[in-house]
């Protein structure tokens, strides 16, 4: 007798329900009774939602395009180091800092997309791996303008009709409202005639053109968009935790926000979300627990020294690499993947069929073996 497994699928109602109430818990998060624990949930909180922004902006080049890019972690610290040195020295306030890194950060998308762009695969990942390492040696030796390894500090808080921002709350509640604007704007972008033509671009670059695609000012505009989200993260990075430094804004960054695409499921805009809402949390809860477990160890008979115990916080990270592999071998194309990206990872048993009798000559072979 065949057995199966029957399972609930719940119907729109019920999802619009469960939307709705996710959504009321994240906007009265802040007057939950948390305790003690409640600042430093909300600040995992904001950087959670941070990494977001991070991520649909990422999602642009790899995700729509289908280009792999290395190098965003270098718009992340131009927009950083612009809201910074604006603040120092010239006391902008954030609301016009905000616009101004992201249109900085879009000019040096443009720089170096509009003579690289023409390259594809490796090599273009290349170029944008030493674009960033080129941002941070910059930030690092150019002591005159950036205060090199010293770091950047004075960076003011922003404030709102007087009012100066500084509480864990109030932060929280300023990057959702960068978040749905990004949110917004990556959406309606999506759903663009300027996002078809990107999935045409990633689709088949050839058919693009074939159909009147401009493929290198298609891809230039999705680097500058990609690159002005991305600085504008930094911007409210730097003004958020009022300090920065060229350590903060290494390749390990580009790297980490590219898990969370590929966790989550290049190209979507509710996967990439989600997998910044999973890997980010993450990373903290391991944090806590390795950096609380040398005194554990200690109450039954295992000393750690200092030392270990630092690397044994640092070896979080190796959870990136094992995901990254599970990811790759098990389901390339991430746990919410777009229809696209699902049938180009898996395609179908005729299309693999057709493509083998392609590299094979039946007649050759066939010929040779008469001789």
């Amino acid at each position: 007798m065949r057995v199966g497994i029957h399972i609930m699928r719940f119907g729109p109602n019920a999802i619009r329900f469960g939307l709705l109430a996710g959504a009321a818990v994240v906007l009265l998060a802040p007057v939950l009774p948390l305790g003690d624990a409640g600042p430093y949930l909300l600040r995992v909180a904001t950087l959670t939602m941070l990494y977001m922004i991070l991520a649909l902006g990422l999602n642009i080049v790899p995700g729509f395009t289908g280009l792999l890019d290395l190098g965003f972690v270098g718009f992340y610290g131009i927009g950083a180091y612009t809201a910074g040195l604006l603040t120092v020295h010239y006391g902008i306030s954030f609301w016009f800092i905000i616009p101004l890194a992201a249109l900085n950060g879009a000019l040096w998308g443009i720089l170096l997309g509009a003579p690289t762009l023409r390259l594809t695969g490796d090599y273009f990942a290349i170029v944008t791996f030493g674009f960033s390492e080129l941002v941070v040696l910059v930030i690092r030796n150019e002591i005159w303008l950036t205060r090199g390894p010293m770091g950047l500090p004075g960076i003011k808080a922003p404030s709102l009709f007087g009012h100066v921002i500084k509480e864990p709350w109030e932060y929280y509640y300023l990057v959702i409202g960068l978040l749905l604007f990004v949110l917004f704007v990556v959406r309606r972008i999506e759903d663009s005639r300027l996002g078809r033509a990107w999935f045409a671009i990633r689709e088949d670059e050839i058919a693009a053109e074939c159909v009147g695609v401009n493929i290198i000012n298609f891809k230039v505009i999705a680097f500058a968009i990609s690159a002005s989200i991305g600085a504008l993260g930094g911007a409210f990075f730097a003004r958020w935790f009022l300090f920065i430094h060229p350590d903060m804004f290494k390749f390990w960054e580009s790297i980490l926000v590219l898990c969370l695409i590929v966790f989550g499921g290049m190209g979507n805009i509710r996967g990439v979300m989600i997998g910044a809402a999973v890997l980010i949390p993450m990373t903290e809860a391991l944090r806590y627990l390795l950096e609380n477990l040398p005194p554990v160890m200690a109450k039954i008979g295992l000393a750690v020294s200092a030392e270990t115990g630092s690397k044994l916080v640092q070896a979080r990270y190796l959870l990136f690499g094992v995901i990254l592999v599970l990811m790759m071998r098990f389901r390339p194309e991430g746990l919410f993947p777009v229809a696209r990206v699902k049938a180009e990872m898996h395609p179908d048993k005729a299309i693999l069929e057709a493509e083998d009798a392609s590299l094979y000559d039946e007649r050759k072979v066939t010929d040779v073996e008469k001789v």
